[in-house]
């Protein structure tokens, strides 16, 4: 039941992949190669799918989880009833076994509609679940994965009020006692926190080692993790927000992830990938907002024409659109970089930085092409502009993206 929708897409899809490709006389099967903008079949399937759920399901709840700041359990039901929340876990774990481009499909098509759930579906699938299919043991995998393509929501925790950009500061401590670890330490910002069930734990079991004594722990809400404060946002208010505390919290010894004083290693790889995720999200938050501005402009006559064909209007709108191209082929390129297991990291931090930039700019201006209508609540679109803000925060500031892209170019250069 859990990922029926996008199973049957995806087998669909793999039976046509397997007809022969024609080769002319004696010469060799080549498939040329196609642009970025060419998608498999499984992945149209997805967007279309993922597209009618977003619209279908979460666009009639859109205003009012916005306005009561709250995830409707619902609708986190739906992601996992329609196998969004595993979809490159394999099915062998319950999962859709897609590929991490149809993971960006799926967080881009639901930002168009509600940028809250989709970056809920992107933290669950591009930092969780891949921490577990690429760190965890055999065990752990067949313990958890599972549970997070079916049913449990879960959260990643690293960031701590001393440390943001700054995460290797982290000061939430691990301690062993027998066979278990006792965790003591607040984590701040933390997304998917109020709703999660499972929650993946960074902290420091030995502080003298810096950086390198950083591990990653696998603990559940029952376990006794504190729900604190539920932050009151600008943007993406259905997404939850919250700080944790950490009293004494008893983890298994077997709940370590990756071995200890790996966290360091999970943590910065992991983010390269949930950039690209971000940039996604952010893609598709401005493409929502030109969907629901643009038909407005051509609609709404002054002067006795559409106000969209005046030029200065053709302008802003054609650069809109520009903007939002180059926006769409970096997130592509860095997913297409990242499946084919090429160095991504530059790509990855160009996405985002550009794609948050992109989100705010445009947002901001489809509430100017609708007038006075954008500016109210009614239409949707001033939601995007205040749900834009976040790009250039979360996962990476704008400035550590450009940091980043600097070291690369200064490596290649120097």
């Amino acid at each position: 039941m859990a990922s029926t929708t996008l199973r049957s897409s995806l087998r669909l899809s793999r039976l046509l992949a397997r007809a022969p490709c024609r080769a002319f006389s004696s010469s060799p099967c080549v498939r040329t190669v196609g642009s970025l903008r060419k998608f498999t079949d499984e992945e149209n399937m997805l967007r279309e799918a993922v597209r009618r759920f977003a619209v279908d399901v979460v666009g009639p709840k859109v205003r009012e989880m916005d306005e009561k700041e709250n995830m409707d359990p619902s609708i986190i039901t739906g992601l996992f009833e329609q196998g969004l929340m595993g979809i490159e876990t394999s099915e062998e774990y319950g999962g859709a076994g897609g590929s991490f481009t149809s993971a960006i499909i799926a967080i881009e098509e639901l930002a168009k509609v509600d940028p809250s759930v989709s970056v809920l579906c992107d933290v669950h699938n591009t930092l969780v679940n891949t921490i577990f299919r690429t760190y965890a043991t055999e065990e752990q995998r067949q313990k958890w994965l599972p549970q997070l393509a079916e049913s449990r929501l879960a959260s990643f925790c690293l960031s701590e009020p001393g440390s943001g950009s700054d995460a290797f500061a982290l000061q939430t401590r691990a301690t062993r006692d027998g066979d278990d670890w006792i965790i003591n330490g607040t984590k701040m910002w933390i997304t998917n926190s109020y709703e999660a069930e499972v929650f993946l734990i960074f902290a420091n079991i030995d502080p003298s080692k810096g950086y390198k004594g950083i591990t990653c722990f696998v603990a559940t809400k029952d376990m006794g993790i504190e729900i604190m404060k539920k932050e009151q946002k600008l943007g993406i208010r259905a997404s939850s927000t919250c700080s944790l505390n950490f009293d004494n919290l008893r983890v298994p010894k077997e709940n370590v992830i990756g071995g200890e004083g790996r966290g360091y290693k999970i943590a910065i790889e992991i983010l390269n990938e949930g950039r690209i995720g971000i940039a996604a999200q952010m893609l598709g938050l401005a493409q929502g907002a030109f969907d629901k501005a643009v038909p407005y402009t051509y609609q709404r006559t002054q002067f006795g024409q559409p106000v969209g064909t005046f030029q200065g209007m053709q302008f802003q709108i054609a650069s809109a659109a520009v903007e939002l191209e180059t926006a769409r082929l970096l997130t592509y390129n860095a997913a297409r970089l990242k499946e084919e297991g090429q160095s991504f990291t530059k790509e990855a931090a160009m996405a985002k930085y550009w794609a948050s930039q992109v989100a705010q700019k445009v947002s901001g201006s489809a509430i100017e092409w609708a007038g006075g209508l954008g500016f109210t609540r009614e239409t949707g679109i001033e939601k995007f502009w205040r749900d834009s803000k976040i790009g250039a925060i979360y996962e990476g500031t704008s400035n550590i993206q450009l940091q980043t892209i600097a070291k690369f170019i200064q490596k290649e250069y120097s």
